[in-house]
């Protein structure tokens, strides 16, 4: 129905995580309103983050050049590392202001399912910047999901192995602040318990 660049469009939008075909329809309808300038500017913004964001060297976190921002701050707590499944998990931890170490992103979780094994992700880098020295603690911030928990599992025992001086912790799950309990599923309620604390 739609001239073939507007289809076009629409099937390249509709590629976006959480865009369905009517979302990526309507983003492509406002694209074609909006006037020429703010087109161009989201394609030049498109092509610069593909042409100038990279990986971290040292992390594997977004950077524009050899190393990110945080690896490049002098005031983090190198002897602290937060291991995170995506760079995209970095930003909800820094938001809190609580955590003054470095990251880092492994790239993705275990999921033999999906063929992902320990090759595919930086876990090798993680052990090494370990072996290295200097790290007292390791911070396991992998999702609280069941390639998560796995992947947390893998990288504790691993560094247990290599490293048994350094200190492995997990994120704590449980209740979220302002939550009943009677909304609560067994699972969540379960964790919560589990990792009680004196008051």
């Amino acid at each position: 129905m739609n001239a073939p660049p507007i289809q076009r469009l629409v099937t390249e939008l509709a590629k976006l995580p959480g865009i369905g075909n009517r979302t990526a329809q309507r983003l492509a309808f406002h694209i074609l309103r909006a006037d020429p300038q703010e087109a161009y500017a989201l394609a030049d913004a498109i092509r610069e983050v593909k042409e100038r964001i990279g990986l971290c060297e040292v992390c594997f976190n977004l950077a524009e050049g050899p190393r990110c921002r945080i690896c490049l701050d002098e005031r983090r707590d190198p002897s602290i590392i937060c291991v995170v499944e995506e760079p995209n998990d970095v930003i909800p931890i820094e938001r809190t202001h609580e955590f003054p170490g470095r990251y880092h992103v492994l790239g993705g979780a275990l999921s033999p399912i999906d063929g992902v094994d320990p090759e595919d992700l930086k876990i090798a880098q993680l052990y090494a910047r370990v072996a290295e020295g200097g790290i007292r603690e390791v911070v396991l911030a992998t999702n609280p999901t069941t390639t998560g928990e796995a992947t947390a599992l893998h990288i504790a025992e691993g560094l247990r192995e290599r490293a048994p001086d350094v200190t492995v912790t997990r994120l704590a799950s449980g209740l979220p602040v302002g939550a009943d309990l009677e909304y609560a599923d067994e699972v969540t309620l379960g964790r919560a318990f589990a990792g009680r604390r004196a008051v």
